[in-house]
């Protein structure tokens, strides 16, 4: 809490205070246990009374009477005709002793009121005014075209060098930083300088990252924002906010300017619903003027990220705005384990971790995941009151990451149990037997958090850039292994299959579709598109074929799920002894490694 908010709440209480005591004095009556005026009589007639004092009030002729009897004990009556109670009083000889009318009290009743509402309205006008001047956009009130990007002065002690596994990319962005620490050396020769450069790729490949990475290396100011800071429910504000945060960087150029996902505000223009007066449409129209209109920024090098370039309007995509796209991918084998480096660098590891080996079994994980397993493997070695890292830890949580926590505690029936093995025993086979989908790491039977009844994790050793034909027909067949499996041994078919067949039938159709690997559909795309996220677009759009081409597609796809079924039928079929001996180790086990399975071929 700073001390502009301890003042705050400080005057904000000596307010309420102050307005307590007023309530309080305007209240103010007599203290006493109440009377009734029978209760009263009655002590008159028993001369239990010792002194009775009337106060009447300032609306008389009401009033109150403290009585004191003589037990010592005091009671008040409120009365509304003080000088019916004082003649009743005098009628048994007792003599009350009468006050004056109260006078009124000016300063409560004219100036105190005066000069509370003038010290709150004082206090609100002070506040805000202080607020307002104080420098910081994000504390600003009632101020909603005002920018809100936060500014970093060196306070970033990051550099390229602490980020691994990304060695073109950061080369690439080396030549910006050493522009703004020498851009007389381009200048000299005509060069010049990127004005923006967008960053796209997967989420978790380290997109941020490398902006945060450039900030502290360049040692220059560094705005940043996400781009859902520009948006607002107020028409104009987000142009606002855009003009407002050039306007800002100007002057504190030569800086960078960072806006994380960009796509939130940078979406193509003309397909949402609200046509050309959309309010993120206006704030994107600003952009575009700020980036390379007519206004000039020099010295302002406009950083983006995004994992949805394919949204983006083609404005903004242009040289001039965005003259470099650099490409932030997963990391390959080598950059991996470079990775696993820097986050095992606080995490005291035992004898048997194999940094090189997890980087080999991780193919397709990015730098995130790889961060989140080593977490997850930490957390295993807490749990078990240990100070350092297993070999084990890291499986465990291989497997925690990759298909979801194992639920041991779930009923499960011996019928069930046995599908579930036969099943998941027919995908292991098909792992092992394939060439190029395999081999198996894990194969279990126990239930996990994603809702399955077991799984089979296969084991990646190698990256790949690209598909084949063949790659894709043995991932259809390794699909359909746990149904044939079901469909040789119990002569009957589960919903275990339900994702298997759903993953199967995708890849079949992206086969014929996008990827022209159809014999008599030929090599034409048809793919519509499933990425298409404009609503306003997707009203008017039209259909790449005939409805015939797309009964021809249907067709495709059931020859290649067919084709498929009847090869990974044979294949299972051939290997009926393994089959059962791998169910019968599953439950007996539960859970088998990679050289357990294998040894079932011998």
């Amino acid at each position: 809490m700073n001390k502009n908010n301890k003042s705050f709440y400080l005057y904000f209480v000596i307010i309420i205070g102050l307005l307590l005591f007023t309530v309080w004095i305007g209240t103010l009556r007599i203290q006493g246990n109440n009377y009734t005026k029978g209760e009263f009589e009655s002590q008159l007639k028993n001369e239990n009374v010792a002194i009775a004092k009337i106060s009447p009030n300032k609306e008389t002729p009401t009033g109150s009477v403290k009585i004191t009897l003589k037990t010592g004990e005091e009671r008040v009556l409120y009365v509304t005709d003080v000088i019916e109670i004082e003649n009743l009083i005098r009628g048994y000889g007792l003599d009350p002793v009468v006050e004056s009318v109260p006078e009124e009290n000016w300063f409560l009743n004219s100036v105190f009121p005066i000069l509370l509402v003038t010290t709150i309205c004082v206090f609100f006008f002070v506040m805000f005014n202080s607020q307002n001047s104080s420098g910081n956009s994000g504390g600003k009130m009632m101020n909603f075209g005002k920018s809100r990007a936060r500014l970093s002065l060196g306070d970033n002690k990051m550099g390229l060098g602490d980020v691994a596994g990304l060695k073109e990319e950061k080369e690439e962005l080396e030549e910006i930083v050493e522009f703004l620490k020498e851009p007389g050396k381009f200048t000299r020769v005509g060069a010049r300088i990127p004005k923006g450069v967008l960053l796209e790729g997967a989420p978790g490949t380290g997109k941020t990252l490398l902006a945060k990475a450039i900030a502290g290396e360049a040692n220059v100011p560094f705005f940043s924002i996400s781009g859902s800071d520009f948006v607002e429910m107020f028409v104009g504000v987000g142009a606002s906010r855009v003009r407002d945060m050039f306007a800002e960087a100007k002057r504190h150029a030569p800086c960078i300017v960072f806006i994380d996902e960009i796509d939130a505000v940078a979406r193509r223009r003309g397909t949402g619903m609200g046509g050309g007066h959309d309010e993120r449409e206006q704030t994107l129209n600003q952009l575009l003027v700020e980036m390379d209109g007519f206004g000039t920024n020099e010295g302002i090098i406009v950083l983006a990220a995004t994992n949805r370039v394919d949204i983006l309007d083609p404005a903004i995509l242009r040289p001039g705005r965005f003259d470099r796209k650099i490409s932030v991918a997963s990391p390959d084998v080598g950059g991996r384990q470079d990775i696993l480096k820097v986050h095992a660098r606080n995490k005291p590891l035992g004898d048997d971790v194999d940094l090189e080996q997890i980087a080999q079994t991780t193919a397709g994980f990015t730098g995130a995941d790889l961060e989140n397993l080593l977490n997850e493997a930490a957390i295993n070695a807490a749990m078990d009151r240990r100070v350092y890292v297993k070999q084990e830890d890291i499986k465990k949580a291989f497997i925690k990451v990759g298909i979801g926590a194992e639920k041991k505690s779930r009923i499960i029936s011996d019928k069930e149990k046995k599908i579930t093995a036969y099943h998941e025993a027919g995908h292991a086979i098909l792992f092992h037997v394939l060439p190029d989908v395999g081999p198996v790491y894990t194969v279990s039977i126990i239930p996990t958090g994603i809702g399955a009844a077991g799984y089979t994790m296969p084991l990646p050793e190698k990256d790949e850039m690209f598909l084949t034909k063949g790659k894709m027909k043995e991932d259809i067949m390794v699909s359909l292994g746990g149904r044939i499996a079901e469909e040789i041994i119990f002569d009957d078919i589960t919903t275990g299959a339900y994702s298997d067949i759903k993953k199967a039938s995708k890849v079949a159709r992206r086969m014929v579709t996008r990827y022209g690997m159809s014999e008599n559909i030929g090599v034409i795309n048809y793919d519509n598109d499933d990425d298409e996220v404009f609503i306003g677009r997707d009203l008017a759009h039209a259909k790449s074929h005939s409805e015939i081409v797309a009964g021809e597609i249907d067709k495709e796809v059931k020859s290649i799920i067919d084709e498929c079924y009847k090869e990974a039928k044979e294949i299972i079929m051939k290997h009926e002894s393994v089959l059962h001996r791998c169910a019968e180790l599953l439950l007996e086990k539960e859970r088998i490694n990679r050289t357990e399975f294998e040894a079932l071929f011998e």
